[in-house]
């Protein structure tokens, strides 16, 4: 089948990469004239394991070309994905500027009956004013879909690949058994591809990020309490996990999520909920408990050295939102950096994948390292923002001789109590008593 992407983000690639993978031919589309030439001699833009693979493979064998012709990209396409950013407004909602764009500027170049998918997370209502913009152009029959992905940063080549559930918004029957061919390679070991109305399928991807958004959070919430009552997340996680109407997923306590998706997912379902004039509380509450949860670390920082931190230098390791990506919106990091350096810190900070981002928003403001323990070398405690593996188990014995003092300030609770007590180390982590 030929399909055609339009957007070469992170969603755009892993799709077009993946649909390629599975004999279809696909052209991706872009007005970024220099991301394009990089794509076309082989760079990718962003680090996804596993996608490097895929990607070349299929540039090799023909099936996944790269354009920032519009007209061109879409020739003889029977699927177009669009693959556009949705970026918050200061109010919280999704700017469709660039969705409407193009699919205004699809509607005369389409020949033959397309199917054109939003393939971007968009509000309930979207794929409505596509079909209006299309319309007012266009001389062909079409439709539009609503196909919102449930990609997890570090894993979505498996997460596309292999999907626990694919969800497609339709209306007619005919573009249903196109979106059913599509995807049925994907889906062989029987997990569904569930049909339903297009303003529900919107309204999924929403509703998905910000349940699993609160489930985190409530869960900040129990280890915040746990620190007031002298009880342990970690076990409270264990007990509470294993129950099956639960599950063990997303219970980890920590500094607060981060990333592309569920910040702006939280706050674009909650300004749709305001605009339909219904109080989504428990949302309101998210968003507030999260933003202060991501600097829960600069509050046991103070306790311990006070609110004055001149001339303290601090090792902080991970920048990136969460690991396997070099992704840094909304990272925890970036956040706790700035707090800080206005307090008079210096940091020396190392992450495998996202200093480059980092330098890139921030410049010199922190001292960049080659490794971990170069960025612990003189520091006065160190500071654990994302949980690498290569962070679950360091040297225990070399990081003392690099640090001035044995103190490790835990945003993600890498370490045993017992083992981390045992070394001598002084120990705040989230959720837990400090040893």
């Amino acid at each position: 089948m030929k399909i055609a992407v339009v957007g070469t983000g992170y969603v755009g690639l892993v799709s077009g990469t993946c649909f390629a993978e599975t004999g279809n031919h696909v052209t991706c589309i872009d007005i970024d004239e220099k991301k394009v030439a990089k794509l076309k001699s082989g760079q990718i833009p962003i680090y996804e394991p596993g996608l490097d693979v895929l990607f070349d493979r299929n540039i090799r064998q023909g099936r996944l070309e790269f354009t920032t012709d519009l007209k061109e990209g879409i020739e003889g396409a029977k699927i177009i994905f669009l693959a556009l950013p949705t970026p918050p407004g200061e109010d919280g909602s999704a700017d469709l500027q660039y969705v409407l764009r193009v699919a205004e500027d699809l509607g005369p170049l389409l020949n033959e009956y397309t199917i054109i998918v939003d393939k971007s997370t968009v509000p309930v209502g979207t794929a409505e004013k596509v079909k209006e913009k299309v319309a007012l152009n266009a001389k062909v029959d079409f439709d539009v879909v609503s196909n919102p992905e449930f990609l997890r940063e570090g894993v979505a080549v498996d997460d596309f690949m292999k999907p626990d559930r694919v969800v497609v918004g339709v209306e007619t029957e005919k573009a249903q058994k196109v979106m059913e061919t599509l995807y049925g390679p994907y889906v062989r070991q029987g997990n569904p591809i569930i049909f339903m109305d297009i303003r529900s399928a919107e309204l999924t991807k929403y509703a998905a990020n910000s349940f699993l958004a609160t489930k985190i959070t409530f869960m900040n919430e129990i280890a915040n309490l746990c620190e007031k009552l002298g009880a342990d997340v970690d076990a409270v996680r264990r007990g509470v996990g294993t129950d099956s109407r639960i599950g063990k997923r997303f219970l980890f306590a920590g500094i607060g999520y981060g990333g592309s998706c569920f910040p702006k997912d939280v706050q674009a379902l909650a300004k749709s909920a305001t605009d339909a004039e219904y109080d989504f509380k428990i949302l309101k509450s998210v968003m507030d408990i999260n933003a202060g949860q991501k600097l829960k670390l600069v509050d046991k920082i103070e306790a311990h050295y006070g609110k004055d931190l001149t001339g303290k230098t601090f090792a902080m390791w991970g920048l990136a939102f969460k690991p396997y990506t070099d992704d840094i919106r909304e990272a925890p990091a970036l956040y706790n950096i700035e707090e800080l350096v206005s307090r008079g810190a210096k940091i020396k900070a190392y992450d495998p994948e996202a200093m480059e981002n980092v330098k890139g928003v921030i410049g010199d403001k922190i001292e960049f390292a080659s490794d971990e323990y170069d960025a612990a070398d003189g520091a006065d405690a160190l500071l654990i923002m994302t949980e690498w593996p290569v962070f679950r188990t360091p040297e225990f014995k070399k990081l003392e001789t690099l640090l001035k003092e044995k103190v490790i300030f835990d945003g993600r609770n890498l370490y045993e109590l017992e083992n981390i007590s045992s070394l001598g180390f002084k120990y705040y982590s989230i959720g837990r008593e400090v040893v």
